[in-house]
């Protein structure tokens, strides 16, 4: 004889639920990775106990992924058919799906900071040491593509004040230049002036031609250059005696 229908009903007895709910658990988890392999299909599947402890089986540990594309599925079909939003069950359902998603995100928190991990398998701990590894290469690399960055941003700013500073010395230089030419210039005008005022320090009119020439006859004129020679000839220039003489 067959087996007869079994009637679906919560098991009284309490060991006997906990071992019935730790086969079926752990037969659906199979299952589920059997059809996500066989089938080549993403599978989300989330079990809370009586104790409100959480089991979950994702494809590839993606289960943010496919709680995202669920949801996105349901915002087309709540769009598609607007009368739902309207009936009380559709909210429930929604709050239901929303508090669902934030006791994972919340849970999978504290796993990323080494938080409540005594309930996780072996392979569980790996997909999260492989996906706390692939999220320090992203920080790295990104720290070090901002490093380059600052690294380059402060070479272009050194260059900018080398060339500034370059400018600077080359005005100091040029500055200096002609500060220094119109010293040579200026002390130039001054050796002129001085040397002007020694040749006329002696005016023509200061002469006296009796002291110059002692010989002179009575109307003061000189009989001859070659008799009538001064006696003291350092009171006057060379060019004035050539200019009386002549």
């Amino acid at each position: 004889m067959g087996r007869g229908k079994v009637q679906l009903k919560r098991i009284e007895n309490k060991i006997n639920r906990q071992v019935t709910f730790s086969k079926r658990r752990s037969g659906l988890l199979k299952k589920a990775q059997e059809i996500s392999v066989l089938c080549d299909a993403e599978v989300g599947l989330i079990v809370f106990s009586t104790k409100g402890k959480l089991f979950e089986y994702s494809t590839d540990s993606c289960m943010e992924r496919i709680l995202e594309r669920y949801e996105r599925y349901s915002y087309a079909e709540r769009q598609h058919n607007p009368t739902d939003q309207e009936t009380p069950g559709s909210w429930t359902l929604e709050y239901a799906k929303l508090k669902a998603r934030l006791e994972v995100l919340q849970r999978n928190q504290r796993h990323y900071v080494g938080e409540d991990l005594e309930s996780l398998s072996m392979k569980e701990l790996q997909n999260l040491e492989h996906q706390l590894d692939s999220a320090l290469k992203h920080i790295r690399s990104r720290k070090n593509q901002l490093m380059h960055e600052s690294i380059s941003e402060l070479q272009k700013k050194d260059k900018a004040l080398q060339e500034q500073n370059n400018n600077l010395s080359k005005q100091v230089k040029e500055r200096e230049k002609e500060i220094a030419q119109q010293s040579q210039w200026e002390q130039q005008s001054h050796d002129h002036l001085n040397s002007s005022s020694f040749v006329f320090s002696h005016p023509l009119n200061n002469l006296h031609l009796g002291e110059a020439y002692p010989d002179a006859g009575n109307h003061g004129e000189v009989e001859g250059s070659s008799r009538h020679q001064p006696q003291n000839t350092s009171v006057m220039p060379p060019w004035m005696l050539r200019h009386l003489n002549g």
